[in-house]
This record gives C-alpha cells, structure tokens and sequence, in this order.
C-alpha cells in the first residue's frame, strides 16, 4: 500500500449528518423509554446528555414500524414547525450535529432536506431554513445537496456569509444548469460521473461523464480549484467490482487534470448491505486517497481522517476489508464470515 499522500489536516471531509435521510435504529443505544415514552438521547455542544422525544407523527410512519427513525428530520421538524420547549430542543439537538462535526475535522457541512417532504415548496422553505440556523451555529462553509436544482436553490439564496464560499451539491450532464446557478451565487462545485439519463456502468463511462462536466465548467470560468469531482461510489454488495471502478475512475481523472482539481464521493455508499460497515468505509476513504482522491462525502465524527488515516492496515479486519473492496473477495465471502466469527478485530 503506497504511503498516504494527504494530509489530515488538509483531507476535504464534506460533513454528511444533517441529512433527512439519517436514521437510528430503535433498537440502537441512543434510544430510550423516559416516562413510558421513547425519546433519542443526545450530547449538547456543552457535554450535557438531553433527550429529544420522538413524536406520534414518526411513530405512524413505515419507517418507525421497520425499526428505523430519521432523527434529523425530527429535529428539523421540531425546531421549525413546533413551539416553545419542543422547538428548543429540535434545534439544539441540530446544533450539536454541526458543532460535533465541526470539532471533528469537517471542511463543509452538507445539508439535505429531500426526505423532509414529497412537496418541493416545503424542501424549499426547509432548506432556507436551516441553512440559515446552521450559519449561526458553525463558520464552517455550507454544501447544498439535493435531488432538485429549485431546492438548491433556495440553499444558496439563504447563505448568507460572504466570507466562506458554499458549495454546490451537485452538477451533472442530466442538470446542467446547476453550473450557471453555482457560479451566480459564486459557489464552489461537486460535478457528478452520472450521465444523461442514467448512472455509468464502470470506470471509462464515469471517466467520460466527468470529464465533460469537468471541461463544461472550466469553459463557464470555474477554476479547476473550485471543482470537485465524485466518480461516484456504488455498493459492492451489489457487484464485487463496483470498487475498483471507482479507484480506477479516481486515478483516471487525477492523472487527466492535475493536482489542482478535488476529487470527493459518498465513501459510505460501497459498505450498503455488509456488515461492520465502519471498517469497510474507513479502508475505501484509505483507498481512494491513496488513488488519488483528497476529500469525501463522510461522517467526520464517525471516522475523524485522522483516524483513518493511523488504521492498522495489517490486522485482519483491514486486510478483508482492503480485498473485498478490490474485488478480491467473491461475493464478500471471506469477509462476512470473520465478520459472523466475530473476527474482524484481529
């Protein structure tokens, strides 16, 4: 394995946890039953252990009925929508979520709100929201990320400090007109390898997509230090060589364009459907810097870079871990078995 070539300190690490889309298991320890009812425990920014209750309304969704609650959204909706102390507690527990990721290493902090609501006014009235509670909470630069340019949008609109850029997440050849928006609100810019109307099915169509993304914002006068790539992280649950096509795509696009150009990605989209998924992300994140890659979309307080980066690659976890995501490991085999052995700390 070639020595690291990036640094902790300059690893981009784009903040994933003020996602609607996260969730915590019911059966996980940060839930709890407090007077005959659940409520998520948390840590305020100042050390003290609070509780945030789960409402009704998330105990009738289908979400809550297969284990599952999608905590940010809770909060948001709390902090938004309710009053008084249930409002309070919704945004301190936001609070915490930013500052922890601050302290953490984060370089941005993404924020998505498209599970907040099938209704695109309300995303929007939410993401103008919170991007303007989370400014006040962290001096740390907002990411934008949604599924809708009108959704970004309004994130953009809303920030508001001029002395930190956002950035836009994210640009592809199915939106083109997400590049003419990130440079109106002078926001530096994730491009996409998906294509037209699909996702690249291995490593030279995501070489191919990105590049023409890449080259279209050099041409609109987006500096190659204010783009950031993602090749796009596929499970390797699904298919063995997913990994591999996006390392190659990684040293591809390193090698075409320079040092100066980012290169990102959702790292813990490859550990979807393996078990000890933690092990997994944090030897994908070593081995897409190691191809060439200096930032992710991760969860920063989770696995801090500096962590990952002083993994011992020699234990056994790592190493199953390293082959499985190179394709070495059929079917993840070998892994899930000295997972199910309860051998992965060795």
């Amino acid at each position: 394995m070639p020595v690291h070539p990036v640094d902790p300190d300059s690893y981009i690490a784009i903040g994933e946890n003020i996602h609607t889309t996260r969730v915590l298991l019911r059966k996980g320890k940060r839930i709890d039953v407090e007077d005959e009812s659940e409520v998520i425990k948390y840590e305020t920014v100042d050390g003290l252990i609070r509780s945030l209750p789960i409402p009704e309304t998330v105990k009738s969704t289908q979400d809550y009925d297969e284990g599952r609650v999608k905590h940010v959204k809770l909060a948001l909706a709390a902090a938004m929508e309710g009053s008084g102390k249930e409002a309070d507690l919704g945004l301190d527990y936001l609070r915490s979520l930013a500052v922890d990721q601050e302290r953490a290493g984060a370089t941005f902090l993404d924020i998505n709100v498209d599970e907040y609501s099938l209704n695109i006014g309300k995303q929007q009235d939410a993401m103008k929201w919170l991007v303007t509670a989370v400014q006040e909470m962290s001096n740390l630069p907002i990411s934008i990320d949604s599924s809708d340019v009108e959704v970004i949008r309004a994130g953009l609109e809303a920030c508001r400090k001029k002395s930190v850029r956002p950035l836009l997440n994210s640009a592809s050849l199915e939106r083109l007109d997400a590049l003419d928006l990130a440079l109106t609100h002078e926001a530096e810019l994730v491009v996409t390898a998906a294509g037209e109307s699909g996702m690249p099915a291995g490593t030279s169509e995501r070489v191919t997509n990105a590049s023409r993304m890449i080259d279209a914002a050099l041409v609109k006068g987006f500096s190659l230090s204010n783009i950031h790539v993602d090749p796009l992280v596929f499970p390797i649950s699904v298919d063995g060589e997913f990994g591999l096509h996006c390392l190659n795509a990684i040293r591809e696009l390193r090698a075409k364009y320079g040092p100066e150009m980012h290169i990102t990605g959702g790292m813990s989209n490859v550990s979807f459907g393996i078990p000890g998924r933690k092990i997994v992300n944090d030897a994908f994140v070593n081995l897409a810097v190691a191809a060439g890659a200096d930032g992710g979309i991760i969860d920063p307080v989770l696995s801090p870079p500096g962590e990952i980066f002083k993994m011992d690659r020699d234990s056994l976890g790592y190493r199953l871990a390293e082959d499985m995501l190179l394709g070495k490991d059929e079917h993840c085999k070998k892994y899930i078995l000295a997972w199910r052995k309860g051998e992965m700390k060795k």
